[in-house]
């Protein structure tokens, strides 16, 4: 009776025992994919092979040393690209909820690379987003050729394009693009780990104009606010307007170059920083007839031919100078970002001859970065080249730089 009593016992303890293991098992496979946070949904634009990259740089226009840029560049082509549109959650101006989009590059390689986030400078018109990947993008001409050399490339749209072209593009303004930006690489981050990339866990940013100053607020928010999230190892920042208080100042006080495409995006910014910071006037606050009522219909697409001092109303100006206007002063002090002190290596390129964003931009953030104690700044001056002749100089040693940090 007592042996029929252990093994009925024992038998019994099996039972569980391997009840327990199926449970465990059945509970493991059906337990859930863990939810992405930022990551909202992930589409395949296109896989495109060395060869079709190569056919890009034949087809574009890359200067009068044709032979010479367009060798320099095929170099860089050496691995097949994936690209990915993706949408994702993020904040818009009012700090509320919502859906912005991008586009991520993965090099078809099985060796662990660094991951970039790159922010497009002023684009006016939103078939250009990286998103949507037109011709005429820098995802599609830089970004793809720079992923194929090694590099997983992160391009957020930024509000007001791709998902959120509804919206106004909230204009170089520094919290938007940083947090647009931001959570871009974020959801990139959840991609990669679904799409089960390579990744070193290395980051660089970067970008030029309007990217310039995306690329400065984005590594400002994730030095200061989030400094442990990722191993951020370069920063690459291009001609941005990262003294927004003197270019207002220059601009509304000094003569410059009156070319009208220069002159639409300092009304872009004016009457955005109007609208983010709920001051809400009119154009005809800011600028004098006739230029106001175009303003007021058109926007940044207004026509202003002259100097744009002489198009900013005086009282306006007054109210700048004498320092009256404090809320519209307030609000583009917030948007400085040159005065602070970076820990990531970085570089500044500026030319010399830049009529579009102002030199001094760039020499009046190293020399602040500097004075609070920055030893890894460093400011690379082109003597002579304007806004657009600069590039050159900026990409190639964007790469260079990057590429030494891999």
């Amino acid at each position: 009776m007592k042996q029929n009593f252990i093994q009925s016992r024992n038998y019994l303890l099996l039972l569980l025992i391997s009840i327990g293991i199926l449970w465990g098992c059945s509970s493991s496979q059906n337990d859930p994919t863990p939810t992405n946070q930022y990551l909202v949904s992930s589409s395949v634009v296109g896989e495109f092979t060395t060869a079709q990259l190569s056919a890009r740089v034949d087809g574009a226009a890359l200067g009068s040393d044709n032979a010479l840029v367009i060798g320099v560049v095929k170099g860089l082509i050496k691995n097949p690209i994936k690209v990915v549109k993706v949408v994702y959650n993020t904040k818009g101006v009012d700090g509320k909820a919502i859906q912005a989009s991008g586009l991520v590059i993965f090099p078809k390689t099985t060796e662990s690379v660094p991951l970039i986030s790159q922010q497009h400078g002023t684009i006016a018109d939103k078939n250009d987003a990286p998103s949507l990947y037109g011709t005429a993008s820098e995802a599609y001409q830089l970004a793809s050729i720079v992923a194929s050399n090694g590099f997983i490339i992160a391009c957020p749209d930024y509000i007001g394009y791709g998902a959120s072209a509804s919206l106004d593009h909230p204009y170089e303004h520094r919290e938007t693009l940083a947090q647009a930006s931001l959570d871009m690489l974020r959801a990139t981050k959840e991609l990669i780990t679904q799409e089960k990339a390579a990744w070193s866990q290395k980051v660089m940013i970067t970008g030029y104009s309007e990217g310039g100053f995306a690329t400065m607020a984005l590594q400002k928010k994730m030095e200061e606010q989030y400094p442990n999230e990722f191993n951020l190892v370069a920063s690459s920042c291009g001609a941005g307007a990262y003294n927004k208080t003197a270019f207002m100042n220059y601009i509304i006080n000094q003569k410059t170059h009156g070319i009208a495409q220069y002159n639409s995006l300092y009304i872009w910014v004016t009457m955005a920083y109007n609208s983010i910071y709920g001051l809400n006037r009119p154009a005809s606050y800011y600028f004098n007839a006739p230029y106001a009522a175009e303003v007021a219909s058109k926007g940044p697409q207004a026509t202003i031919p002259v100097s744009i001092n002489l198009a900013y109303a005086d009282s306006f100006r007054n109210g700048i100078n004498n320092g009256t206007d404090t809320q519209y002063i307030t609000g583009v002090k917030d948007n400085d970002i040159f005065d602070w002190k970076p820990k990531t290596s970085t570089q500044l390129y500026h030319g010399t001859a830049d009529q579009h964003v102002f030199y001094f931009n760039s020499e009046t953030a190293a020399a602040a970065m500097k004075a609070k104690g920055a030893t890894d700044v460093t400011l690379i001056t082109v003597q002579g080249t304007d806004h657009f002749s600069t590039l050159p100089n900026y990409l190639l040693g964007t790469l260079t730089f990057f590429t030494s940090k891999k």
